[in-house]
């Protein structure tokens, strides 16, 4: 074999055709493309020689699982992409948002992205992840934008999933101030999705950035949305939560920032509404501090290089334990 490795042109065509391979957040790939860079990742895959840091059972158990993948097609999407002009960022790359690499093994092999791709190479404080339940009420939606516009205003860029409810209205909230925003998107940058938010997408790509680790003509699906989860609450220095049910998927973020030392923030509401239910528990399991407004989102940030003023991260970060998903294995709330 080695056919691929042959065609790959520098490490961030190897980085571009692995994300055509593997699935988002497959630590097992993760820590090889760590080890040894994308053009070598390609060939070990390739290969049937020994896999740094592996058995010979693990390394075969690897390539059975990507092997069946690697489609005769990838060359051509590879330079689809090149004529289409969408862009990529690797860590090498002077825009790589570190703020990813605190997640390790589990860092994107790369990002693409329409738009300004300056906005991810600010710094950790300077962006806000403001997201929630798709099926948002007026209340929370209403926090969603006061809370975004707000933050735009006072230059925090916004970072959200693109999604119904919270995520179209801190978007837009951001926009409408004359701010920056940056959509995390489960799909390929050139697949608006929900279907209903491609004007939106279209105008963030205009005067913000799109970005996805999967490449371009990929569809959203449950698992990419859920590996999406842990990028949206690593870029930002704090996430917050204004609505979410007590399963929502949206609660995989804080969960996410939490765990890698970034702010939480949650909004509460009325102990009558179900999406409330996300953001009280939060607050109960001493994981989110209190939110009522801008102000408080600011002060969570002033305290990132203040251990002393942070909330316990030993705290489970997630409300319930839930089945696990598909390798690799993560929590499967409802989405």
């Amino acid at each position: 074999m080695g056919q691929l490795a042959e065609q790959a042109n520098g490490e961030r065509q190897a980085r571009m055709m692995l994300s055509m391979i593997a699935e988002p957040d497959d630590p097992v790939t993760g820590r090889i493309l760590h080890q040894v860079g994308g053009a070598e990742t390609i060939r070990l895959l390739e290969d049937n020689g020994p896999v740094p840091g592996m058995n010979r059972a693990d390394a075969i158990a690897w390539r059975q699982r990507l092997t069946p993948r690697i489609d005769d097609d990838i060359p051509e999407r590879i330079a689809d992409a090149d004529r289409q002009r969408t862009g990529t960022l690797i860590p090498t790359d002077a825009d790589w948002p570190h703020a990813l690499n605190d997640l390790g093994a589990r860092a994107p092999y790369l990002l693409w992205t329409h738009g300004a791709t300056s906005l991810l190479s600010d710094g950790l404080a300077d962006r806000v992840t403001i997201t929630g339940a798709r099926a948002a009420t007026e209340y929370g939606t209403n926090v969603a934008a006061h809370l975004a516009g707000e933050l735009a205003r006072d230059e925090h860029t916004i970072v959200s999933g693109g999604a119904y409810g919270i995520d179209g209205a801190a978007h837009q909230a951001a926009l409408a101030a004359g701010g920056n925003t940056i959509a995390i998107l489960a799909g390929g940058v050139d697949r608006p999705y929900p279907r209903g938010h491609a004007d939106l997408l279209a105008r963030i790509g205009d005067v913000g950035l799109l970005a996805s680790e999967t490449a371009p003509g990929a569809t959203p699906t449950r698992y990419r949305f859920m590996a999406r989860a842990r990028l949206l609450g690593t870029l930002s220095g704090a996430t917050v939560i204004p609505e979410a049910s007590f399963r929502s998927g949206s609660l995989l973020v804080p969960a996410e920032a939490h765990r890698h030392g970034r702010a939480v923030g949650a909004v509460p509401g009325p102990v009558t509404s179900v999406t409330s239910m996300g953001p009280h528990e939060l607050i109960k399991r001493g994981v989110g501090h209190v939110v009522s407004d801008t102000a408080d989102v600011t002060a969570m940030l002033d305290s990132l290089g203040d251990p002393a003023r942070r909330l316990n991260r030993e705290t489970p970060a997630y409300p319930l334990a839930a089945p696990a998903f598909g390798p690799p294995r993560r929590p499967r709330p409802r989405l």
